[in-house]
């Protein structure tokens, strides 16, 4: 991971929890960083991803997660076709759409985690093609979002690269999300 993740205060799960998963949306986010619609819908690596439909794609599942984890009403073909189109931003879902869009997102899911009593409550995830459900933890539906992001994030990077061959630390480093170190330190 190219930046450093804040520290917890002392017995804060759900700080440490949300701070990781946010710094890997941040991760996406930055992938979109100065670049042009074009671009961003590019698919310049022998995947068919582009970074616009990874960050598309994140925010679906985090947005599906979150129903499931709230218990909300769910019509699994409906949550398979939203799904299967999640990778292709539709012609109005800009740069500045998707990123709104992801913003949202992760303010509903912090204020869901926030306002438990534990993350030890519990939802009922559905038996789908390839999990047979059951009782799931709200940590456990935390730390699949993080694995989930975080695999994502990756891609970007990868794609990013494979635009402009700018990487992920040269984006935290051009956005500033954290400072270029002072490698003489270590000589």
């Amino acid at each position: 991971m190219p930046v450093v993740v804040p520290t917890e205060a002392p017995g804060d799960e759900r700080g440490a929890l949300l701070a990781y998963l946010e710094a890997q949306r941040e991760g996406i986010r930055r992938a979109l960083h100065g670049l042009t619609e074009e671009q961003a819908r590019s698919r310049p690596s022998a995947s068919e991803l582009s970074v616009a439909g990874v960050l598309k794609h994140v925010t679906v599942v985090e947005r599906g997660t979150l129903q499931t984890m709230r218990g909300e009403p769910l019509d699994i073909r409906e949550r398979a076709k939203e799904w299967e189109t999640s990778f292709l931003p539709g012609g109005e879902e800009t740069i500045g759409f998707l990123l709104a869009r992801s913003e949202e997102v992760a303010r509903e899911t912090e204020a869901a985690v926030r306002a438990l009593p534990s993350l030890d409550v519990t939802f009922t995830a559905p038996k789908v093609p390839w999990d047979e459900g059951g009782e799931r933890s709200w940590r456990w539906g935390l730390l699949h979002l993080i694995e989930e992001t975080a695999r994502h994030a990756g891609h970007a990077d990868v794609i990013r690269e494979s635009i402009d061959g700018k990487g992920a630390f040269d984006l935290v480093f051009e956005t500033g999300a954290m400072p270029e170190p002072d490698w003489s330190v270590m000589e």
